[in-house]
């Protein structure tokens, strides 16, 4: 083919009938586009443009947002062999069109449906997040974070996207707005897209809790997820017909030490259950170690805990029911407890 070869009217059809109408320089290259055409298409005035590095929008005038996303994955993702549909096929279907490229920050949790989120026509850039060792640069709208731990993505509007707590951490890392942080975090546990340990986990890791305004916010979120872990044992309780018991008490030895709170108690059959809505923080060994203490030492009094976490009892309340109810079945086969003073937390 020469400069002067006119554009095979097939493949030209082909492309620009495509749902999206973004395509790398290669992927074009094996539709049969040379550098010439490619060119030709994308001079001022033509039908084509450059959308960023090797990244073409088939067609003129301003990109759609899904456009823009579909583009920052192509420009971030590892490069096929040469030859690979950009699409996967029928015979290929886990193949990924974008591999080791996802979505994350703020476009994410967008794409998440957080109201708090910016609509996307709004972000004047994108996030994509890749291996630490990808050669890859920050250019046009598109913004690279790297990690040395690439997470499972998830799929959202077709669209590869960080999981929920790594997209609130990219987020977060950029946004000075002490009430737009609150605002996410809030939404995220209030909203049932993850749990506050897994988000707080992961603004450990990117070193953002020494920033008062996102410490504050990590507050809230904790508070926030275990009112909504209480909720959800009151609901376990009543839903799946245990019997009531007495609700966030400490319990004391007749005369003798504080024993330690609980979040239910049921003092004929001597079964507590505890929330752990701990937040993994640098001291978290400390905290279990205080947590694991306190259980062993109840259970040498011949009271037995049963440790709930927040996931499990939003995920799977029925069998954390069964649990409870096992252990109250259990206690008529043991030893009587030690008598303890249970009082109001």
């Amino acid at each position: 083919m020469t400069h002067n070869t006119p554009l095979s009217p097939r493949p030209l059809a082909h492309l620009c009938d495509a749902p999206r109408r973004v395509l790398t320089t290669a992927q074009l290259r094996a539709h049969g586009v040379s550098t010439a055409d490619l060119n030709e298409q994308c001079r001022p005035g033509g039908g084509w443009q450059l959308l960023l590095p090797n990244v073409v929008l088939l067609r003129p005038g301003p990109p759609t947002s899904d456009e823009r996303l579909h583009g920052a994955l192509l420009y971030a993702a590892r490069e096929s062999a040469p030859g690979v549909p950009a699409q996967p096929g029928a015979d290929e279907p886990h193949r990924t069109p974008y591999p080791e490229a996802m979505i994350t920050g703020l476009a994410a949790l967008t794409l998440y449906g957080f109201a708090a989120a910016p609509p996307l026509p709004s972000l004047e850039r994108v996030d994509v997040l890749v291996p630490r060792l990808r050669r890859l640069r920050t250019t046009g709208y598109v913004r690279v974070l790297r990690t040395p731990d690439l997470p499972a993505p998830r799929t959202v509007s077709g669209l590869p996207v960080a999981p929920v707590p790594r997209a609130l951490a990219d987020a977060v890392a950029e946004l000075t707005d002490a009430r737009a942080v609150r605002a996410l975090l809030t939404e995220a546990v209030r909203g049932g897209h993850c749990e506050p340990v897994a988000v707080v986990r992961e603004l450990t890791d990117a070193k953002l809790l020494n920033r008062p305004h996102v410490v504050d916010a990590v507050d809230s979120l904790v508070a926030e997820g275990r009112a909504l872990a209480e909720n959800r044992l009151y609901r376990m309780v009543r839903e799946h017909g245990l019997p009531d018991p007495v609700w966030n008490v400490d319990l004391r030895l007749a005369g003798g030490p504080h024993l330690g709170g609980v979040d239910a108690y049921w003092p004929d059959h001597a079964v507590a259950v505890e929330l752990d809505t701990r937040a993994p923080r640098q001291d978290e060994d400390a905290l279990w170690s205080e947590y694991a203490r306190k259980r062993e030492h109840l259970e040498r009094l011949g009271i037995t805990v049963v440790h709930l976490t927040p996931r499990s009892l939003r995920e799977s309340p029925a069998q954390q029911a069964t649990v409870v109810r096992t252990a109250l079945m259990a206690s008529a086969d043991r030893d009587p407890a030690a008598h303890v003073v249970v009082l109001p937390r």
